[in-house]
């Protein structure tokens, strides 16, 4: 398990009857990876985890290990309300071909530092598979600050990988002064990528990058390389469009632009409705505008 690159937080298809859509999810898995991703990240908040059923997610993670080959790191989010069902599904994700894990902070309980670590304890040793701590206090209440994730990675080898997703950039450089090369550091926040990889960061966990896939790796690259001329000038292009991950419905957003540009649908399972009147005209015009001026330097 290599963790770099851009990594897709992957939305799940469905079909209009709101069943899993396979050949959709697979198709979508094959083109992130052609398109220059370097893994697949399912089950997450993006992927609706949480309005699938225990069955459908190793069906999810099936699909996608199949879609994409044996040399291709596959990830599972794992996340859920207590501690023995997180436990119970990092093994089955295990069982089912994931690479790793992505470990989240129980969701609606928001506990101390020692319950914390003891939840995020118990999943890094249900396997051995390498994990990835996502750290997103503004979603989920639960911050996980830089002595936290030194706390952790002296005591968890499998533990590699940081997805951080405070808004902070400064998050980056203090976990690596405190720890080195120790961690790969992510950044789950779609317009705060370019700013995080001049701090430091080597991957990203992309939430638009389900519908511009070639744009998102080009900008991630030219960062990457040092070429921030280049990878802001794209950036500016896309940040109205990466803005649309920062929002409490990113994921109609993300899924209606999915349908907008012909890539998907815009199907999400309840308590997710889709986006209606006013609400949904002003999402066209910012994507209509987007793909009205798309750069053609993010095709080369």
């Amino acid at each position: 398990m290599i963790w770099k690159g851009v990594m897709p937080a992957m939305t799940t298809a469905f079909k209009s009857d709101l069943s899993l859509d396979h050949q959709a999810i697979a198709k979508r898995a094959k083109w992130m990876i052609d398109s220059g991703c370097t893994g697949l990240i399912l089950l997450g908040s993006l992927g609706e985890a949480t309005a699938l059923t225990q069955d459908e997610k190793r069906t999810v993670l099936e699909i996608g290990r199949d879609a994409v080959g044996p040399n291709v790191p596959v990830v599972s989010a794992i996340s859920g309300l207590a501690t023995a069902d997180t436990v119970n599904l990092a093994k089955m994700a295990e069982k089912a071909g994931a690479d790793g894990l992505m470990v989240l902070p129980p969701y609606v309980y928001k506990g101390d530092w020692r319950e914390m670590k003891a939840h995020i304890a118990a999943i890094f040793r249900a396997t051995d598979l390498p994990c990835m701590l996502y750290n997103n206090p503004i979603a989920y209440g639960t911050d996980f600050t830089p002595q936290q994730i030194v706390e952790l990675a002296n005591e968890h080898p499998n533990f590699m990988a940081v997805k951080e997703s405070s808004t902070d950039v400064r998050r980056v450089t203090s976990i690596q002064t405190l720890l080195g090369n120790r961690l790969a550091l992510f950044v789950g926040v779609d317009d705060a990528i370019v700013e995080a990889i001049a701090a430091g960061a080597t991957g990203w966990v992309a939430g638009l990058v389900n519908a511009f896939p070639e744009e998102s790796v080009r900008v991630f690259n030219l960062a990457m390389e040092g070429n921030f001329n280049e990878a802001f000038a794209l950036y500016r292009w896309f940040l109205p469009l990466l803005r649309l991950d920062t929002v409490p419905k990113f994921i109609q957003l993300i899924k209606l632009t999915e349908e907008r540009i012909g890539v998907g649908t815009a199907y999400v399972r309840p308590p997710r409705l889709e986006l209606t009147g006013a609400e949904r005209e002003e999402a066209l015009a910012i994507i209509d505008a987007s793909m009205a001026n798309r750069p053609t330097l993010a095709l080369v």
